[in-house]
């Protein structure tokens, strides 16, 4: 049967139509960009104290009856309790003085019974203040982030296979549709439990929608214009998006007003509907021949160029037999199917959890690069630039098993070296930090191309779609490792490098698909190279039993 690309390379690969589908792809994934860390900004705690509320004390005793408390070898106000109001009231109608005639250590304490005071300094509002997520409800402000990752999880897990069955454009839509919505409901939550749930439903859109938006420019674009989407187009558009967010959160401190500015946008992709096509490749998968080649016919209008009068010959003739041979539904369980799909796929999860975990573990881990979160954010953001033309140029000129192996044990080697260097170097740390993230950032672009070009038409987006539902159980775990630096400053960097070092040497396993055609059916599917000992080699070819068996 022809190939998909020969079939259509009368389009050229850079017309009118080919340069619309890329710039409009490229922009859908802008609201991915500043949707996928507000949690940042949503659920920052601003400083904050038990509430005094408007009772007789003297000046005196209003500033001492918040406790101090030393934390990380610093003083601070303590932030879930305060002296009994009623003994402080007491003590202040007498006109003692505290610290001098009363001794603060020996007054009795209790909680933030009349709610607390937070600072305005840094935000007007986040969701902690607003249902005031801390002291014993404080579990609640990093669970919110888990809760909208693990929507992410599900988006993927679900969305990949309702692509392949589906189409590519009509989840590609319904997700954004999804994604905004739901998202604008969040402004209205009367409490927490609403608002994660919305988060979580939300989420499910967000990586939903970047997966088909990615898959769909894979399978229309072709040749050089194909891989500079995969590597470069889409992750610009994310890492574009992703500097736009802390724009939003100076400008928009009260976390209402940042819902808004990153749900609406949405809405200005519904024109899209009439401007992407279906993936032709997807629609020659599903034996319907006659709808590929009307939008590959207006594809040649919009690059005035002539098409043949049979674009499709071979899958016409084919058509009834695909139709029939394609009754029978592919699903997540294909992937797991036979030993050469099977293997490939537990690798492919396992490098995308090590990247996925990378990439949110050193991303979230940047608010410490900066007292300000807002310049945190921008500086984490933009090293995902540099990091995705890196990954451009790989994808170019590079074989993908052996860029994916260099990027994670050049990765794993950073994380191993921040550990290293002495606290008087603070800036060499970050500097080490980042450059760390910008090998595991340009590695997650990397796995987007490498997985599409892995896996036929009939599981592509099942398969990615399965291999980022596993990569985002990395960042559902990435804010609880952070938390093991208070048993161990550096284990958090351990753990990350040597899941990074052991994924790599399971990269090894992978087949080779640099300058290859995308694979149609499964038995196109690359296969991998076995890497053989070469004294086992020596050693079968010198067994007299072996060579006799191989010469009957």
């Amino acid at each position: 049967m022809k190939d998909y690309e020969d079939s259509v390379a009368f389009l050229g690969q850079w017309g009118r139509f080919q340069q619309v589908v890329f710039f409009l792809l490229c922009a859908s994934i802008l609201p991915n960009g500043f949707g996928s860390f507000s949690v940042v900004f949503l659920t920052d705690a601003p400083h904050h104290h038990c509430l005094v509320p408007e009772v007789n004390l003297t000046k005196d005793w209003r500033d001492a009856i918040i406790p101090i408390e030393v934390v990380n070898g610093k003083q601070q106000l303590s932030r879930c309790s305060r002296f009994r109001l009623d003994v402080v009231r007491n003590l202040s109608a007498r006109g003692f003085i505290p610290g001098r005639d009363v001794n603060l250590t020996d007054l009795e304490q209790e909680g933030c019974v009349d709610g607390w005071s937070y600072s305005r300094d840094v935000y007007q509002s986040t969701i902690v203040s607003e249902f005031d997520l801390v002291c014993r409800e404080q579990w609640k402000q990093p669970f919110t982030s888990t809760v909208y990752y693990l929507g992410v999880l599900v988006g993927a897990f679900f969305s990949g296979q309702l692509s392949d069955r589906f189409g590519r454009k009509p989840v590609f839509f319904a997700t954004m549709a999804l994604q905004t919505i739901f998202a604008f409901f969040q402004v209205f939550s009367p409490s927490w439990l609403a608002f994660a749930i919305l988060s979580f439903i939300s989420s499910m859109g967000h990586i939903s929608n970047y997966v088909s938006a990615f898959v769909l420019g894979n399978e229309i674009l072709t040749g050089k214009p194909k891989v500079l989407f995969s590597s470069l187009g889409v992750c610009l558009g994310f890492a574009f998006g992703y500097m736009m967010l802390p724009l939003f959160a100076y400008f928009l401190r009260d976390w209402k007003s940042l819902v808004l500015a990153v749900s609406l946008p949405g809405l200005l992709y519904i024109p899209l509907w009439w401007l992407i096509p279906e993936s032709p490749r997807w629609l020659l998968s599903q034996g319907r021949v006659e709808e590929a080649e009307n939008i590959v016919r207006k594809a040649a209008k919009w690059n005035k160029v002539d098409a043949p009068l049979v674009i499709f010959e071979d899958y016409s003739i084919h058509a009834d037999e695909s139709k029939t041979h394609l009754k029978q539904q592919h699903n997540v369980f294909d992937l797991l199917r036979t030993e050469n799909i099977r293997n490939t796929t537990l690798i492919m999860c396992l490098v995308w959890f090590s990247m996925n975990i990378g990439y949110y573990g050193l991303s979230l881990n940047t608010s410490q690069l900066h007292a300000n979160p807002y310049i945190s954010c921008f500086i984490s953001a933009a090293v995902e630039v540099p990091a995705y033309t890196t990954s451009w140029l790989a994808l170019q000129y590079l074989p993908r098993r052996l860029s994916v192996v260099s990027v994670l044990l050049l990765g794993g080697l950073l994380l191993f070296f921040v550990q290293l260097v002495p606290e008087s170097l603070s800036e060499l740390a970050v500097a080490l930090e980042m450059l760390g993230k910008l090998v595991i950032t340009s590695g997650t672009s990397l796995m987007h191309g490498y997985t599409a070009e892995l896996y036929p038409t009939v599981l592509r987006n099942t398969a990615t779609g399965t291999c980022g539902g596993v990569a985002k159980v990395g960042s559902c775990i990435a804010p609880f490792l952070l938390q093991l630096r208070g048993y161990f400053m550096a284990l958090p960097h351990i753990v990350l490098g040597t899941v990074s070092v052991v994924s790599a040497f399971a990269a090894l396993f992978l087949p080779e698909s640099y300058g290859r055609p995308l694979p149609e059916t499964i038995e196109q599917m690359p296969k991998r190279e076995s890497l053989k000992c070469p004294f086992c080699t020596r050693r079968e070819h010198s067994n007299p039993k072996v060579l006799f068996e191989r010469q009957l």
